[in-house]
């Protein structure tokens, strides 16, 4: 039994959500949960991490994190990292060490720009798109199986971005994605506030039109409800993008995609910063989950279909 499927078997269902035509079922645990890391947003805030371009040169693929922390600083997969010379985004998750500075994979999301707006990235309130986390994912499990790097395709990453802007008629002039979810952010900010966690939400399954994309799950309820904001606003811009009557998806379907994940073939890699980096291997599925500290902090799976 793999750490994925020891995770997943630990959660039940809660009450589906549903606004428009997304819709999200909780993952539940036993009990509330504390962590014992910090958020990028949170370490950000209180001065305590820093993320930078790797140089004055910069590289695309890579960037700098200073951790001057007490506690590991968490980086969510998708993560969007706003400012410096331009906008990109976490290849997957990382758990950077207390007092550590660590070079992190990303992938840029604004392609016309390279020159420098601020110093230092700003975590930004929302992950890249569900459709484009999900290619990503699969790209980053192949290079690491194949090559042992964390890279995504940047050429894909581009692709979809000008197909998202193309099918949603935004105009960008450096082609970032922060464009499109400004443009929407009246829309978007809707489904934000039209859903809530419990106090044992520690993670959730997303449908859009009925049809299942995704799941995410977290370690402890308290991780879950300072991110979950973020999760569904990269959904949500998938959902106003495929925007039709809504359509419902019952209780056992969900189940069987969260069965599914639970038994996809999972490879394991160690993981810069803390623990090991699982990544499945499946047709059907894409994504992965970092485990550290005995037990799996973040898990995100996507439908490949």
């Amino acid at each position: 039994m793999t750490a994925i499927n020891t995770a997943l078997q630990a959660v039940s269902l809660g009450e589906v959500q549903t606004f428009a035509n997304l819709q999200i079922t909780p993952l539940l645990a036993a009990t509330t949960g504390t962590a014992d890391y910090l958020t990028l947003s949170e370490a950000q805030a209180l001065a305590l991490a820093v993320v930078t371009e790797v140089s004055d040169a910069g590289s695309v693929p890579t960037l700098l994190l200073e951790n001057t922390a007490d506690k590991a600083v968490f980086l969510l997969d998708g993560e969007e990292l706003v400012g410096a010379k331009q906008n990109r985004i976490l290849n997957l998750t990382l758990l950077v060490p207390a007092k550590t500075t660590l070079e992190i994979p990303v992938s840029c999301v604004e392609q016309g720009r390279w020159s420098h707006r601020t110093r230092e990235f700003a975590s930004a309130e929302r992950t890249f798109f569900s459709k484009g986390r999900a290619r990503k994912a699969a790209r980053v499990s192949e290079n690491l199986r194949e090559w042992g790097d964390r890279h995504a395709d940047q050429g894909e990453v581009w692709e979809d971005i000008s197909g998202k802007m193309a099918s949603m008629d935004v105009a960008s002039a450096t082609h970032a994605i922060a464009d499109a979810y400004e443009h929407f952010s009246g829309s978007v900010e809707e489904y934000v506030a039209a859903f809530n966690t419990s106090d044992t939400q520690v993670g959730a399954c997303f449908a859009i039109n009925g049809r299942i994309r995704g799941v995410e799950l977290f370690d402890v309820s308290a991780t879950c409800a300072k991110l979950m904001p973020k999760l569904i606003r990269s959904y949500a811009l998938d959902a106003i993008e495929e925007q039709q009557e809504a359509a419902t998806n019952d209780a056992q379907s969900v189940a069987a995609f969260i069965q599914a994940v639970a038994a996809a073939p999972v490879g394991s890699f160690k993981a810069l910063g803390e623990g090991e980096d699982l990544r499945i291997h499946s047709k059907s599925i894409a994504g992965g989950a970092l485990a550290a500290r005995d037990r799996v902090v973040h898990l995100c799976a996507f439908s490949a279909n």
